[in-house]
């Protein structure tokens, strides 16, 4: 029997209790729990947590958004469908990764944003002569080399419209971000195809993650990389990322572009 995998995003209570329930709720209709993230913590006491569960050929995604409905103060605000076979990275994982192989850092990190992020796609894209050069795409990102963008030179994190003339029809119906590597006209995206949105906590992680892959770069190429990476996979750079929506928090900055 070949099982289909949901994304499930969930605005839930943050109390004891709620989380069991939605679990139950979920199993009641069939659906069998592979993994949970407490995506954010938000201020009103509430939190947003994303569960990857596989139903059975035949069950209708609807059946775990009313399930998730029954239980007091749950709102499920996104259900789609999970690559098959998608694997899950948590983001000391991806730093682990990162430090293993560099000079490639920023590539590997493109690779694994799919599974860190659970949802979506990557590009690590350059401008050259004024035009996108993508140096690395990953799980099925739009096409994007050769375009004109507004959106880079990229000085700070930002939130990518794509409402502009630029974007062609693949980029229409994509919820997306982006972070500088190294420089400017360096940049990783994370997109998502119909959503669900990109929150201020995971562009959080996702710049976090970036910094740590350009300096783990740059360490590696000037030879001093072995002391760098044992410092960054002990209880340096990477603390904060433990993927709990509680990280770095420093993207007040992020504009719409």
């Amino acid at each position: 029997m070949v099982l289909v995998s949901y994304l499930l995003r969930v605005l839930l209570p943050d109390e004891p209790g709620t989380l069991g329930a939605i679990a139950s709720a979920i199993g009641d209709a069939g659906g069998d729990i592979v993994g949970i993230d407490v995506v954010e913590h938000r201020g009103d006491g509430r939190a947003v947590d994303d569960f990857l569960v596989d139903l059975p050929p035949g069950r209708l995604p609807d059946s775990l958004v009313s399930a998730c409905g029954l239980v007091d103060g749950v709102e499920v605000e996104f259900i789609g469908h999970y690559s098959p076979g998608g694997h899950l990275h948590r983001d000391l994982e991806a730093v682990e990764a990162m430090t293993s192989e560099p000079s490639r850092a920023a590539e590997i990190l493109v690779d694994l944003i799919p599974g860190v992020f659970r949802s979506g796609w990557a590009l690590l894209v350059k401008l050259e002569e004024g035009r996108l050069v993508v140096e690395r795409s990953a799980s099925g990102a739009p096409q994007a080399a050769g375009l004109t963008v507004p959106w880079l030179p990229m000085p700070a994190p930002v939130r990518i419209s794509t409402d502009g003339d630029w974007a062609p029809e693949s980029w229409q119906d994509v919820v997306a971000v982006g972070t500088p590597v190294d420089s400017p006209v360096r940049a990783i995206v994370l997109g998502r195809d119909g959503g669900p949105e990109i929150l201020a906590s995971e562009l959080a992680r996702l710049t976090h993650l970036t910094a740590l892959a350009g300096v783990i770069g740059q360490d590696d190429s000037r030879g001093d990389g072995q002391g760098k990476r044992q410092h960054l996979t002990g209880s340096g750079l990477t603390q904060g990322l433990t993927g709990n929506g509680d990280g770095p928090t420093g993207v007040d900055q992020v504009v719409d572009e």
